[in-house]
């Protein structure tokens, strides 16, 4: 992490000159000018001087913002293979679950299901990507082919399951995270 370039745009946030940050941390402007160009680091009494006056602290000023990263690869991924239901749930986002939303790749084989979901708040949306899925929500039974699409409010039991004799994979995200 570069402290310098945060500090100056935390400056600039503020309105504030160099020479104005300074004066308020007893501080001189080309000390200013040298962190913020990370050719020098203040010590942790400065540093929390220097965020103070920027009207923050370590805590904010250290946590990485959200929506920082928008990008994720397979070396991000979590899976989850469950042989007596035949799926396997591929988890995209680490750690989803402090999000909105949780999206998921959950692929099914033949005669397979997901674990039955209880009623709980939220909705759920899918994209089937291969093959049929068949939603079952309480005793109503919806099939979604590739390129379709499904959504459901989650206020009855619920599950995904490939009654076909072809593998079937989807994008599944549920809101709140219930995954």
């Amino acid at each position: 992490m570069e402290i310098g370039s945060k500090i100056k745009n935390l400056r600039l946030q503020n309105r504030l000159t160099q020479e104005e940050l300074g004066d308020r941390c007893e501080l001189s402007k080309g000390f200013i000018s040298l962190l913020e160009s990370d050719k020098t680091s203040p010590s942790i009494a400065t540093l929390e001087d220097i965020l103070s006056a920027l009207g923050t602290d370590f805590a904010h000023f250290f946590k990485e913002e959200a929506g920082e990263r928008v990008v994720y690869g397979k070396a991000d991924f979590s899976v989850k293979q469950d042989q007596d239901l035949k799926n396997e749930i591929c988890w995209l986002i680490p750690n989803a679950q402090k999000n909105e939303m949780e999206p998921i790749l959950i692929t099914i084989e033949p005669g397979g299901s997901t674990y039955p979901d209880n009623p709980h708040e939220g909705e759920e949306f899918g994209y089937v990507l291969e093959g049929t899925i068949t939603i079952v929500i309480d005793k109503e039974k919806f099939q979604a082919k590739k390129g379709e699409s499904f959504y459901l409010a989650c206020d009855k039991p619920h599950y995904l399951e490939n009654t076909t004799n072809r593998q079937a994979k989807a994008i599944w995200i549920s809101s709140p995270p219930s995954f």
